[in-house]
């Protein structure tokens, strides 16, 4: 007899490691100050848009530099639901998944038809459409965008702190979710053919796996999480416009950087990236233009030291794993011995 086993015992490290970690954020508006919890606030959004992301490219093989698109739209979604009718923040974020995931259909339909570059060109030219589209939504604030009524703020708490409060426990629970989703995914029998996919897609497709449902599936809930994100960041800013909604930059350039540093293809990737890019971001800020600079060259080193980023030089290195997702067959005398 065997089973299949999922923990190793560095995994069950790492998932009371990160428990632990979980119970400490879940507290902080009772220890850290305001500009902590804004950046905590801050790191948890791009911890939930650097793994889709991941799930995306990393996994699916859909390497998009248009994810913007699905940021701006779920920003957009929220200020229009909130102003236009008079909804809830919290319920316009909620709104703004499905949407997303409705909107991403006829998008994957269209671009599912480009492989490669194409691929990756025409997710950025879909984001650009979007932008346009957004510029000329006057009762949105057309190019010059739109702030939100102090009336739909207020409506979410009574005083400013905790509204902060609010804001930071919806954004740490949004990560939690997503998070949870993709481990629960890549536990799957789908999981197992993400896997196939990751590895070699040719052999998956060989093996039985229809690879373009399962592409389609997983660029449809990337979908689903990037706009729910992308209403919490905006609700975070109190202020939207076409070119920060949909800017490549902010919400692809610093997520690719983020996950291919931390790991490309490991859940626990974008969790190091997001690390290590606000490390860099708060001690390189003062430097003006040669941030970026020196951003790339960092890029650059990791890939050329490290292809498959930290986590993933760490995880060849020593075989460790932080969460219990690789499958080993154990035999029946192991588990005898083990006993």
């Amino acid at each position: 007899m065997s089973r299949v086993e999922h923990a190793t015992r560095s995994s069950r490290i790492g998932v009371v490691v990160i428990a632990a970690t979980l119970a400490l954020l879940a507290v902080a508006p009772f220890w850290a100050d305001r500009q902590t919890l804004r950046l905590l606030a801050e790191m948890f959004a791009f911890v939930a848009l650097a793994s889709l992301w991941n799930l995306l490219a990393g996994y699916a093989g859909l390497v998009s530099v248009g994810q913007q698109a699905f940021v701006g739209l779920g920003g957009y979604i929220l200020f229009a639901l909130a102003i236009l009718l008079d909804m809830h923040p919290i319920a316009a974020i909620l709104i703004a998944g499905p949407i997303g995931a409705l909107v991403a259909v006829p998008v994957a339909t269209l671009i599912f038809r480009l492989r490669g570059a194409y691929f990756a060109i025409g997710t950025w030219v879909v984001a650009e459409v979007f932008r346009l589209l957004a510029s000329q939504i006057s009762v949105l604030g057309g190019g010059s965008g739109i702030s939100l009524p102090a009336s739909v703020v207020v409506a979410m708490a009574p005083t400013r702190q905790m509204r902060e409060f609010e804001i930071y426990w919806l954004a740490l629970g949004l990560t939690v979710v997503v998070l949870g989703a993709i481990i629960a995914l890549l536990r799957s029998r789908h999981g197992l053919a993400l896997t196939a996919i990751r590895d070699n897609e040719l052999t998956a497709q060989s093996n039985g796996i229809d690879v373009t449902r399962i592409k389609l599936f997983v660029y449809v809930l990337t979908a689903f999480g990037t706009a729910m994100i992308g209403a919490l960041i905006f609700l975070q800013k109190l202020r939207i416009s076409p070119d920060t909604a949909f800017s490549v930059n902010d919400w692809t350039a610093f997520v690719i950087f983020i996950t291919v540093i931390g790991g490309i293809g490991r859940v626990e990737g974008p969790i190091i990236g997001t690390i290590i890019f606000f490390a860099l971001r708060q001690t390189l800020a003062d430097l003006g233009s040669l941030y970026l600079l020196m951003m790339g060259a960092v890029a650059i080193v990791v890939m050329l030291w490290a292809p498959k980023g930290f986590w993933g030089l760490i995880a060849e290195r020593f075989g460790w794993q932080a969460l219990p997702l690789q499958r080993r067959l154990v035999l029946e005398k192991e588990m005898g011995a083990g006993s």
